[in-house]
C-alpha cells in the first residue's frame, strides 16, 4: 500500500504514535488510508453542506474497510466576488487548490483520494490535482441548487443580476428586486443553471472520475448522500483494482466531455478547465478540438441562462447518462472508455432513456444543429476567442458594428447602466485577461446589465476577460493574445468596425494589415502595481487558449 511509506516498519513507530494521537486504532492504521479533500466552508452556498457529504463518504469508506482522513481546501464563490477586485482571485484560486491537494497527497501518501468540491474553480482545481497525482481517485460534488420561484416562474442567480438592469429601465422597482433576491437562491447547492459549476460537475461524470448522476442530483436530495456513501465504497474498489486517473483520463474521455458540453450548452469556462485538466494528464486539447466536435454535435438541452430549464429538470429527464445514450445513437460518444464505476461508458449508459423530450431533445429535433460553444479566430483573436452560441439570439450570430472601448469592467458597466451605449455598438473590455487583470475576471455584471436594459439583441461585447456561465447574449471572451501581451485587442480604437461571425467562426478588426501592424508597433504595455499572490500569478500564468495554466 502507498500509505505503508508513513506507517509500516519499526522505523515508523513515531509516525504510528502520531496517528494514535488522532485516536486511530492499530486496525485503522493498518487499513488503506483514504484522503478526503473537502472544500466545505461557510462562505459559499454550494459548500455549506459539504461536511454532511464528507461524513457520508467516510461511512462508505469504513463500510468497505478503509480509514478516512479528511483535510480542507479553500473555495471562492464567483457570484459573491463578481464585479469587484475579489474576482481577480477566482480563476487564480484554481492553481492554489490543485497545489494544495497535491501537497497533502504527497506529504501524506494516501492509498486513494475522494474529492468533494462543488463550485466553479474548485472542481477543475481538484481534477487537475487528480491527474497530476495519478493515484486512485473519485469525485463527489455537492450537487446543484434548486431553482427559485418568482410569481410562478422559475428563476436563478442570473435572474437577479439581470434584474439590476431592469431597475434602470423601470421594468421592475426596488420592491420587486428585493423579492427576487430573496427567492432566487432557495438553499444550498451550486447555482441552478448550466453555469460553470454545474457544467464542470456534469463533465466530471462524463470524464469518468465521478459516479453517474453526480452532476444532476440536487444538493438537498437524499440521493446525494447515498451517492456520497457509494463513492466512499467505490474508492476502495478502485484501490483494489489499481484503477488510476491515467487509465480513465484518455483522449477519448476528453472528447466525450467536449461532446456532452456542446450538447448541453455549457459555460464558456469549460474551454479553460478541460484543457487545463488535459494538460495535467499529458493530453493536448486545443480550441480547434472544440470547434471540430461542435460542428458534429447537436445542441439538445436548452438550459438556463440561454433556456428555461435547470439542473433539477435535467435530472428528472434522465441526467447525463440519458443525454450520452442519446448522443451515442449517432456514434458521437466513445463507449470504450473506463470510468470509476469499474465499467466502460457503454455499460454505464446502456438502456438509459430520455424521460422528458423537451429537456433532452432527440437527435432528430435538436435546439440547434451544432454545439453550444464556438471558438472564433481572426486578426482580433489569432489564438482564439470563445462564445456560448446557444445563448446568443439568432439575430446577433452575425454582427458588424463600431467599437466602444473600455479599459475595465467597471468603466463598461457604468456606461451600460447610464444608457450611454448605442444600438449596434460592440463593447470592448480589455486589460482583464489572465495577466492583465490579473486574474481573468468574469463579466457577468456587464452582460447581465445589457440583458437587463433590453439590449442583448442589439449590442455585442468582446473582452480578453471571460464570462460567467450565467452570461448570455453576443458575448465573446477569452480573446487571445490578451491586451497585456500585445494582442490586437490592445490597439482597438473607438469607432473601429468589428466583425463577429459566429457561424463562420470569425472575429476581425476591420482595418488594413498595414494599420494593424503600425498600431501594434506603437503599443506599450500598461503598468500595474501588484503584490502578493496576484503578482506571482501574473508572472506565471499563460494565455486563455492554453487553459490559463502556469508556465
Amino acid at each position: 500500500m502507498r500509505s505503508d511509506r508513513m506507517k509500516k516498519g519499526i522505523e515508523r513507530a513515531p509516525h504510528r504514535s502520531l496517528f494514535k494521537a488522532l485516536g486511530l486504532t492499530d486496525r485503522e492504521i493498518e487499513q488503506p488510508m483514504i484522503g478526503i479533500a473537502n472544500s466545505a466552508n461557510e462562505v459559499i452556498p454550494g459548500h455549506l453542506h459539504l461536511q454532511q457529504l464528507s461524513d457520508a463518504v467516510k461511512a462508505g469508506i469504513r463500510m468497505a474497510g478503509g480509514t478516512p482522513l479528511e483535510f480542507n481546501t479553500i473555495g471562492i464563490c464567483d457570484g459573491i466576488i463578481m464585479g469587484h477586485d475579489g474576482m481577480k482571485y477566482s480563476l487564480s484560486s484554481r492553481e492554489l487548490i490543485a497545489d494544495s491537494v497535491e501537497s497533502m497527497a504527497m506529504a501524506y501518501p494516501f492509498d486513494g483520494l475522494v474529492l468533494i468540491p462543488n463550485c466553479d474553480k474548485i472542481i477543475p482545481g481538484m481534477l487537475m490535482a487528480a491527474a497530476r497525482l495519478n493515484i486512485p481517485t473519485i469525485l463527489i460534488s455537492g450537487g446543484p441548487m434548486l431553482a427559485g420561484e418568482f410569481h410562478g416562474k422559475e428563476i436563478d442567480l442570473a435572474t437577479v443580476f439581470e434584474s439590476v438592469g431592469k431597475i434602470e429601465t423601470g421594468e421592475i422597482d426596488e420592491r420587486d428586486l428585493k423579492e427576487i433576491e430573496g427567492c432566487a437562491c432557495p438553499g444550498v447547492g451550486s447555482c441552478a443553471g448550466m453555469f460553470t459549476a454545474n457544467s464542470m460537475n456534469c463533465l466530471s461524470e462524463v470524464l469518468g472520475l465521478a459516479l453517474p448522476y453526480n452532476g444532476t442530483i440536487p444538493a438537498v436530495f437524499a440521493d446525494r448522500i447515498r451517492l456520497a456513501k457509494e463513492s466512499g465504497i467505490q474508492i476502495m474498489d478502485l484501490i483494489k483494482k489499481d484503477l488510476r486517473p491515467s487509465k480513465i483520463l484518455t483522449k477519448k474521455a476528453f472528447e466525450n466531455a467536449v461532446t456532452v458540453d456542446m450538447a448541453f450548452g455549457g459555460s464558456t469556462n469549460t474551454s479553460l478547465h478541460l484543457p487545463a485538466i488535459a494538460h495535467e494528464a499529458g493530453i493536448p486539447l486545443p480550441l480547434q478540438t472544440f470547434n471540430r466536435i461542435s460542428d458534429r454535435t447537436p445542441h439538445l438541452c436548452n438550459m438556463s441562462p440561454g433556456g428555461p430549464f435547470h439542473l433539477q429538470d435535467l435530472h428528472r429527464a434522465g441526467g447525463i447518462p440519458a443525454l450520452m445514450a442519446e448522443l451515442s445513437r449517432n456514434k458521437l460518444i466513445h463507449k470504450d472508455v473506463m470510468t470509476v464505476t469499474g465499467k466502460m461508458v457503454g455499460v454505464n449508459i446502456k438502456g438509459k432513456k430520455r424521460l422528458h423530450s423537451d429537456v433532452i431533445r432527440s437527435l432528430e429535433k435538436p435546439y440547434h444543429a451544432n454545439g453550444g460553444l464556438v471558438a472564433l479566430f481572426g486578426n482580433l483573436a489569432p489564438e482564439g476567442a470563445v462564445v456560448k452560441r446557444s445563448a446568443v439570439d439568432e439575430s446577433m450570430l452575425r454582427h458588424q458594428g463600431p467599437a466602444r472601448v473600455f479599459e475595465s469592467e467597471e468603466e463598461a458597466l457604468k456606461a451600460i447602466l447610464s444608457k450611454k451605449i448605442r444600438k449596434g455598438e460592440v463593447i470592448v473590455i480589455r486589460n482583464e485577461g489572465p495577466k492583465g487583470g490579473p486574474g481573468f475576471r468574469e463579466m457577468l455584471a456587464p452582460t447581465s446589465a445589457i440583458a437587463g436594459v433590453g439590449m442583448d439583441k442589439e449590442v455585442a461585447l468582446l473582452t480578453d476577460g471571460r464570462f460567467s456561465g450565467a452570461s448570455r447574449g453576443a458575448a465573446v471572451g477569452h480573446i487571445s493574445p490578451e491586451a497585456a501581451e500585445g494582442g490586437a485587442i490592445a490597439i482597438v480604437r473607438n469607432g473601429d468596425r468589428i466583425e463577429i461571425d459566429i457561424p463562420g467562426k470569425k472575429l476581425n478588426l476591420l482595418i488594413s494589415d498595414e494599420e494593424l501592424k503600425k498600431r501594434l508597433s506603437q503599443w506599450k504595455p500598461r503598468k500595474k502595481e501588484l503584490k502578493g499572490y496576484l503578482k506571482r500569478y501574473a508572472r506565471l500564468v499563460t494565455s486563455a487558449h492554453t487553459g490559463a495554466i502556469f508556465e
